[in-house]
């Protein structure tokens, strides 16, 4: 099954993850454009690089954390 980029909603959590492996994208918390529109297109950017590139091996899940 491909995987795909979900988002992820819990009591302690809002993320972007991968569906088949525990990767997460981690937002930066330094400031990275002028403008609203500007940081959104940065981060969608950045995010989607990260996921295309991640590697699930390296991302696996906890027992608990498997659906």
């Amino acid at each position: 099954m491909p995987r795909k980029m979900i988002w992820i909603e819990k009591a302690d959590l809002a993320a972007w993850g991968c569906s088949e492996c525990a990767w997460l994208f981690q937002t930066p918390t330094a400031s990275i454009g002028k403008s609203l529109d500007q940081i959104l297109q940065i981060l969608e950017s950045q995010r989607d690089r990260e996921f295309a590139s991640h590697v699930c091996a390296y991302h696996s899940r906890s027992k608990d954390q498997q659906t």
